[in-house]
């Protein structure tokens, strides 16, 4: 099989890219388990404004430090009471929002307290109309290429679930009827912005090597 590294130190990523990669049979391993050390180099990659930067940025640097192909993602949750935030600040949301992160695992109970405060300070009654967006980026010797994804739901005020990580426990899928913390790893994926993201990187990544074969 074919090996990639995935740009991502980040457990929940990495549960639902390697088999995503596996099916397209493509081994893909992260940051940690290629045995590339945490640089402060990384504190400055996702320094851009939008998903698609911060990925094609991510797989770019990481495809030259490891001299392999890299497979990045950029994602986060818009929601149109927030005028689309917290976006690209996702994963930094409580921090902005002056919330205390006590540690790397109390991330996700920070963000999800911060997105449900600032959606109940908007004014708007709940569900507030969310969507998740991802793009997904592809880099090795030859140049990189960025695919999107997006998937339609809603942020509601109570948990639902157990499974996923960041926002899904309160993200409602609009294809699913169910949080995607409800949602099986399966069903998640069919419909998700980092699946359809990814669906349509391998494919891109498939037709230009199919293209660049000699005939």
């Amino acid at each position: 099989m074919t090996t990639w590294i995935i740009a991502t130190r980040n457990k929940g990523k990495l549960a639902e890219l390697i088999p995503m990669l596996a099916a397209h049979g493509i081994t893909g391993i992260g940051l940690d388990d290629a045995g590339i050390r945490v640089s402060i180099a990384e504190d400055d990659i996702e320094r851009f404004d939008t998903f698609v930067d911060n990925a094609r940025a991510k797989a770019e640097y990481f495809a030259a430090v490891s001299g392999m192909p890299c497979v990045a993602d950029d994602s986060g949750l818009c929601i149109d009471a927030l005028d689309g935030a917290p976006g690209v600040r996702s994963r930094r949301f409580a921090g902005d929002r002056g919330h205390i992160v006590l540690d790397a695992k109390d991330e996700d109970r920070a963000n999800n307290e911060a997105v449900v405060d600032a959606c109940w300070d908007s004014g708007r009654a709940p569900p507030w109309r969310a969507c998740y967006e991802c793009a997904a980026a592809y880099a090795d010797a030859a140049g990189s290429m960025v695919t999107v994804g997006r998937t339609d739901g809603a942020i509601l005020p109570d948990r639902s679930g157990d499974g996923g990580f960041g926002y899904d426990p309160y993200f409602v899928s609009a294809d699913l009827g169910v949080s995607f913390a409800v949602a099986s790893a399966e069903e998640k994926a069919r419909v998700s912005h980092r699946g359809r993201a990814l669906a349509a990187l391998l494919a891109n990544v498939a037709a230009a090597r199919a293209n660049a074969s000699p005939r």
